[in-house]
């Protein structure tokens, strides 16, 4: 379910949001359409997870810390902060032992 309901005009952000839920909840986020093209605000439960790209994703963690295995890499972590790029059309993991809060941005 998508809901636009302005644009604001100094910044051209659209006030509408869509909420995106994965993995029976335990992913959550919600997406906007900025200037810079979409991104998304969301909260990782503690868990392993699987995700898939479209495009090019920067992701940035905002409070706690998440590893992210990215294809042909190894397991590292990122804390409050840091960020890392991952590649358009491909699989990734990460792992929360901890809640983690993100923000993603998508380079189409």
């Amino acid at each position: 379910m998508r809901f636009i309901l302005s644009t604001v005009p100094e910044t051209g952000i659209q006030t509408g949001v869509k909420h995106n839920s994965y993995f029976e909840g335990k992913v959550q986020s919600l997406a906007v359409t900025t200037p810079d093209g979409p991104a998304t605000v969301g909260v990782i439960e503690p868990g392993k997870y699987s995700f898939g790209t479209d495009c090019e994703e920067h992701m940035h963690v905002v409070a706690g810390t998440l590893k992210a295995k990215l294809p042909g890499g190894e397991w590292k972590s990122f804390g409050k902060g840091q960020f890392f790029i991952v590649p358009p059309h491909v699989k990734f993991e990460v792992e929360a032992a901890g809640a983690v809060a993100y923000l993603c941005y998508y380079k189409r």
